[in-house]
């Protein structure tokens, strides 16, 4: 399997698109207006201490508070507090060579016990804020690395599951024990199965550095302050998916290309080829495909090739998807097969759904009708096959007597939501716009009064529109060259409506028709 990374950069943030064999099935956005990132640590100031939830809302600077269950406290928290303590008086370096740590609290304790008389708590986000939620926070402080997971006040080391090998596992245990420092545990991420001491330990020192960091940042801090940042989007992606299937990386800021270089060549020199910037006139996500796939797989209804097609709604509590055959041909074999293959199929856009419009929480789905137990244990066994290749923490339930799938998918973000309806800019949503047949003689009109200053021109259309001026022999698009004596490029662009159109010069600055 191909897979391709697309990061799109401008003003308002970073928009990742990752395909697997040109299709999408991630898409991320990095806004720059968002500050609460999966894996900051703030240290934060405690609001209200709640006995009857065994919780307690913390101020982490978003302007509703963040929630803390006493679960999510983790059983060092003592020892936790009792390091922040030290840091913010600078009486601690990052090391925990010679630091003591407290007794772990008990599973079945009351958060009044532990966080009473507290001002503040050093925090990790483990959810970002999700409509009118906060962020939900833990204390269970973390570092990710692309091998690595730090656990501070920890002595074990944890194996991914997904290593199967018994020997890989020994061997990963083994060694990663032999090089950790003292008080910090060490989770082994999938990644690491195959590789050497010297890439595993450098992953190692390069996270007790940025521990190092954060205790520094907390030396004489006052609550709320951020004291360590996660990755962004873009190279937290890079770190968590490289592998042997990608085989390309594009985006379109020079700058972003240099930086994606210099990651890839710490984390993986082999693969900084991959990397390319994007000169194309034609806007990023329209070449490859993108922009279609984002407006066809966005909204109420998915079509998908076969004619079936999807519904799906969402609700305060929980997702619900509806499948529908549509027009899809039935003729043959048995309605219960045809039903079978059916669901199967949608199964597959199910799935990639789920991941490219990270739904979380509780999805329901409504496949086509099946009897027979086999079907339905065949529909459930492939649902978890296509399922697989979701990085969030997920689990289905096998059909009900009503045909009623169950999916809990893991959330720590707000889902994308993209709107696929357009306001029409001519009509602003009128419902009525300047008749269509005058856009020739309006596009016309402006070439007369700019070919007599511009040597070449370019022109962006709506897809529908470069095809009508583009086609036969002789095409309008020759006409204008014999009567203005000036080539017009024309290029599609999909984000403009039917009767809108740009003017761009020779060095790609837009012209005003104003």
């Amino acid at each position: 399997m191909n897979k391709e990374l697309i990061i799109h950069t401008g003003p308002n943030g970073t928009d990742v698109a990752m395909l697997e064999d040109k299709m999408l099935v991630e898409l991320h956005q990095e806004r720059v207006t968002n500050q609460f990132n999966v894996g900051d640590i703030y240290l934060g100031k405690i609001k209200k201490v709640l006995p009857g939830l065994n919780a307690a809302f913390i101020d982490v600077g978003h302007e509703k508070d963040a929630f803390i269950h006493y679960t999510d406290l983790s059983p060092d928290i003592r020892s936790l507090m009792k390091y922040a303590s030290h840091a913010i008086a600078g009486a601690i370096d990052g090391t925990l060579n010679n630091f003591e740590k407290e007794p772990e609290i008990v599973k079945t304790g009351t958060i009044k016990d532990v966080l009473h008389n507290k001002t503040h708590l050093l925090v990790q986000i483990l959810k970002e804020p999700i409509s009118t939620k906060g962020p939900r926070l833990t204390c269970e402080v973390s570092i990710a690395g692309r091998f690595l997971v730090l656990t501070p006040f920890s002595d074990s080391v944890g194996i991914s599951k997904k290593i199967d090998s018994a020997d890989e596992r020994k061997r990963l245990r083994q060694l990663v024990d032999s090089v950790r420092p003292k008080n910090f545990g060490v989770i082994v991420r999938t990644q690491a199965a195959g590789k050497g001491a010297e890439l595993l330990q450098a992953d190692l020192l390069m996270l007790v550095e940025k521990w190092k960091e954060m205790t520094a940042n907390l030396k004489g801090a006052q609550p709320v302050k951020k004291v360590l940042s996660e990755v962004d989007k873009t190279t937290g992606i890079l770190r968590d998916l490289l592998n042997p299937d990608f085989n390309k990386i594009v985006t379109n800021s020079p700058a972003l290309s240099q930086d994606l270089e210099d990651y890839i060549e710490r984390i993986a020199s082999d693969k900084k080829g991959l990397v390319s910037t994007y000169t194309g006139k034609v806007p990023m996500y329209d070449h490859f495909g993108i922009t279609k796939q984002i407006k066809a797989s966005f909204g109420r209804t998915v079509t998908l090739p076969n004619g079936c097609y999807l519904i799906i709604e969402k609700t305060e509590a929980l997702h619900v998807i509806d499948v529908n055959s549509g027009h899809r041909n039935t003729t043959e074999g048995t309605q219960e097969n045809n039903a079978l293959r059916t669901n199967i199929e949608v199964a597959e856009e199910i799935a990639r759904q789920l991941r490219l419009r990270d739904l979380g929480g509780i999805i329901v789905i409504d496949f086509i009708d099946m009897k027979l137990p086999e079907h339905k244990l065949e529909l459930y066994n492939k649902m978890r096959e296509f399922m697989d290749k979701d990085r969030a923490t997920h689990t289905i339930l096998q059909l009900s007597k009503f045909n009623l799938m169950q999916i809990t998918r893991e959330r720590v973000r707000p889902e994308i939501a993209i709107t696929t309806t357009e306001v029409c800019s001519t009509c602003a949503g009128t419902g009525t716009i300047s008749s269509s047949l005058m856009l020739r003689d309006e596009i016309e009109s402006d070439l007369e009064h700019l070919s007599a200053s511009h040597r070449t021109l370019k022109l962006y259309v709506h897809p529908i529109v470069q095809a009508y001026l583009k086609k036969g022999m002789p095409s309008i698009q020759m006409k204008w060259w014999w009567q203005y004596k000036n080539f017009i490029k024309i290029y599609s662009n999909e984000d403009l409506s039917f009767t809108d159109y740009k003017f761009f010069d020779e060095q790609d600055e837009e012209i005003s028709l104003a």
